[in-house]
């Protein structure tokens, strides 16, 4: 069935103003599965009106009927969750069970959005002066224009909504062209749960036009940004012309230091999996193996090994670990970075190539002995390839994890508490992980620092990025 996706803008949903689609491609067969209409600039002014009256009125909400209103969105996002998942796998091409477990994230974030809406306080200050009172007030910053990727199209929608929405701003969602009704229907789950239909929008069209149009407009407070670091920094340059609040949650290269005295079967069979999670689709992806010489060998042939037997497949199939790339580009970045690695003097350990004639699938790949200069050492891959590569010193190991202006997402295994302590002081990332893969949580901040972005998102401090901070100073006498 070809589904068609339409825009949501000022409480409807309506086809674009010029009456024009983008075809949808299921990544595992090529087919087209659907459309979705694309706005123009009309939409988008209607949307930033829609958004400004949303404002108005979704901010007059009591913190307890904001957090009823999400934690029903939320309730109905779980409910849907095996229909959606369907949906989001055949757009996207991720294993259907890692689209559900997406969905129920995306969940349980509203949800932890949900309180923290009841919790939005504020500060009664001493005063320093008798007759005098000092307040500390947050106040929704205003309508916001968020921008969400295709790699977690469900996820990251709702980090940036649950947050917005639940600090009483309205939201203008530009979702990705290439998972639109996933998307969708995460807007539905908000609306059908009696969000007021002004206080969102969803578009989709030509990224940049959108850009261009809603972060300049005096309406528009607030933005929000998931994607690549080329676009983040074109995105967050035009925020700052404009003296507008920015998230930016970016690319990521992310370093995995390995010592001799780790575990390596559990370095193995955690790190393996997570490399492949999502075709390698994943900001957090650990990419950057550097393990301790005298373990690289038996790390390089445990690891390949793990890799070499994970099923590729259509995301459909129950048995798939590793479905489809999302789209014929990223296919083709995967063949040349192999290429122009094995080309440095890199060794092909396993993968590297198409997996068949028909869907964008790629081989689970690992290369080892990857010289700094090949492009995949400096270029985030945002696919199913792992690097590998000996050190002999830790200092050695940080510098290399340090080198790259991306600072994301770092992992470390290693038994030593000193080793430990040192890593964690001297690696640069936003989100360190020992002895452990990552592990999504509501409750945790989640964000980089260097050209990785700034600000965070998720957990108490993902709600102060929508509420601006008003000293109020009165004379009570």
């Amino acid at each position: 069935m070809i589904r068609r996706t339409l825009l949501h803008i000022n409480g409807e949903w309506r086809c674009g103003d010029r009456d024009r689609y983008l075809s949808v491609i299921n990544p595992a067969t090529e087919a087209v599965i659907g459309s979705v209409a694309q706005a123009g600039i009309s939409d988008l002014e209607l949307a930033v009106r829609g958004a400004k009256r949303g404002f108005d009125t979704w901010r007059q909400y009591a913190p307890h009927e904001r957090s009823r209103v999400l934690r029903g969105a939320g309730e109905l996002l779980r409910r849907r969750a095996r229909a959606v998942a369907r949906t989001l796998t055949a757009e996207q091409g991720k294993p259907v069970a890692q689209a559900e477990q997406e969905i129920i994230g995306a969940a349980e974030t509203i949800e932890w959005f949900a309180e923290e809406a009841r919790r939005c306080f504020g500060q009664t200050i001493p005063a320093r002066t008798p007759g005098y009172d000092v307040s500390v007030r947050l106040e929704p910053v205003g309508p916001v224009a968020a921008f969400s990727p295709w790699n977690f199209p469900v996820s990251q929608a709702a980090k940036k909504l649950g947050a917005a929405l639940a600090a009483g701003c309205s939201v203008i969602l530009k979702g990705p062209e290439e998972t639109p009704e996933s998307c969708a229907e995460l807007v539905r789950a908000f609306l059908d749960s009696e969000l007021p239909p002004t206080a969102l929008s969803l578009v989709f069209g030509h990224p940049p036009q959108i850009a261009e149009f809603l972060i300049p407009h005096q309406d528009i407070r607030k933005v929000s940004f998931t994607g690549s670091v080329v676009v983040g920094k074109q995105l967050a340059a035009l925020a700052g012309t404009y003296m507008k609040r920015v998230t930016m949650e970016l690319g990521g290269h992310a370093p995995v230091i390995v010592c001799g005295d780790a575990n390596i079967d559990e370095a193995v069979a955690a790190l393996a999996r997570l490399k492949y999670l999502n075709c390698g689709q994943a900001c957090i992806s650990p990419t950057r193996f550097i393990i301790e010489r005298w373990k690289y060998d038996d790390f390089v042939k445990r690891f390949s090994k793990v890799a070499s037997g994970l099923k590729v497949g259509d995301g459909l199939s129950e048995d798939t670990y590793v479905g489809p790339l999302a789209n014929k580009r990223r296919l083709d970045a995967m063949q040349a970075l192999v290429a122009d690695a094995v080309s440095q003097g890199s060794r092909l350990v396993c993968g590297g190539k198409r997996r068949g004639n028909q869907g964008f699938f790629f081989e689970p790949t690992l290369l080892a002995d990857v010289p700094t200069g090949a492009r995949i050492m400096n270029e985030e891959p945002f696919g199913p390839i792992a690097l590998a590569l000996p050190f002999d010193s830790l200092e050695e190991a940080i510098a290399e994890s340090n080198r790259l202006p991306f600072a994301l997402a770092a992992y470390a295994y290693t038994s030593s508490r000193v080793s430990e302590a040192y890593i964690a002081h001297s690696i640069e990332a936003g989100m360190v992980m020992m002895n452990c893969p990552y592990q999504s949580m509501p409750e945790a901040p989640f964000g980089g620092v260097k050209d990785s972005g700034y600000g965070t998102e998720g957990g108490v401090t993902g709600i102060l990025e929508y509420l601006n901070t008003k000293l109020v100073t009165r004379f009570a006498q």
